[in-house]
């Protein structure tokens, strides 16, 4: 099912052993446009810390209670590595969080990248795979990689988007599946422009991120935008509608 970030924004995230925070906002990396973490912030628990937890440590989550329960205690979070969400998230820091939990590492090629789920079931050997990211990053990988391509969702929300013959909008939310964890859509305002409307785009249509300047540049023309399916925020985004944006955009985006 596809859902809107904002409306995850303040879910209960509970350990097997009690609740540990509320979610505030998500990491994505730009170049699969996946999200790879949610950022907790733990409040009085550990002293408004704020964590980081893979969707591969989720179970079911509970939906209509907005609670997404995890395979992990409290004491396991507690003493995971304390890394400084204020400032970009590095390779390195990845790093030792995945030898820390029992995640597969999302980078790289081969055996140890990208798998995720909801299950929370890992069936890899951790000292083997904490060789494993050791090994995928070597001092080369570091260097080159630091950044590790992560962005926030609080972050890249306001950024400008421009059409090939002008602005457009900028984003309001993102849309992802929450089975797969991949943004799906960014939801753009398009305020004075095209008053009171806002649409939905595919990452796929991204042509260009300036990400010094906060503008995404897509490769359609403001009369695509102005005559696409509009988007109405709080309704669930039906099959028909994806269907639609599919006919509309065609070969752009599938």
């Amino acid at each position: 099912m596809k859902r809107s970030i904002k409306s995850l924004v303040g879910y209960t995230m509970g350990a097997t052993d009690g609740e540990i925070g509320k979610v505030k906002e998500f990491y994505f990396d730009d170049l699969t446009w996946t999200v790879r973490y949610l950022v907790v912030e733990t409040g009085n628990w550990l002293n408004g810390r704020k964590v980081l937890i893979s969707p591969q440590a989720l179970l079911t989550p509970d939906w209509k209670n907005e609670v997404f329960p995890i395979n992990l205690t409290k004491e396991k979070i507690k003493n995971s590595p304390n890394i400084d969400t204020e400032q970009p998230v590095s390779r390195q820091h990845e790093i030792e969080m995945y030898e820390y939990y029992p995640w597969t590492s999302y980078w790289g090629g081969g055996l140890w990248g990208g798998g995720m789920g909801l299950s929370g079931v890992m069936i890899q050997d951790h000292h083997s795979l904490a060789g494993a990211v050791r090994r995928e990053n070597s001092t080369d990988t570091k260097d080159s990689d630091e950044d590790s391509h992560l962005r926030s969702t609080h972050n890249v929300t306001g950024y400008n988007i421009h059409a090939i013959d002008g602005k457009i909008g900028d984003i309001e939310d993102f849309i992802i599946d929450d089975t797969s964890w991949k943004v799906a859509y960014l939801v753009v305002d398009t305020g004075h422009w095209f008053p009171g409307k806002k649409v939905i785009i595919s990452p796929r249509l991204i042509k260009n991120i300036e990400w010094d300047t906060s503008e995404i540049i897509v490769h359609v023309t403001e009369e695509d935008i102005k005559n696409s399916p509009e988007y109405q925020p709080g309704e669930a985004i039906s099959e028909s509608y994806e269907a639609n944006l599919q006919n509309y955009y065609g070969d752009l985006v599938y």
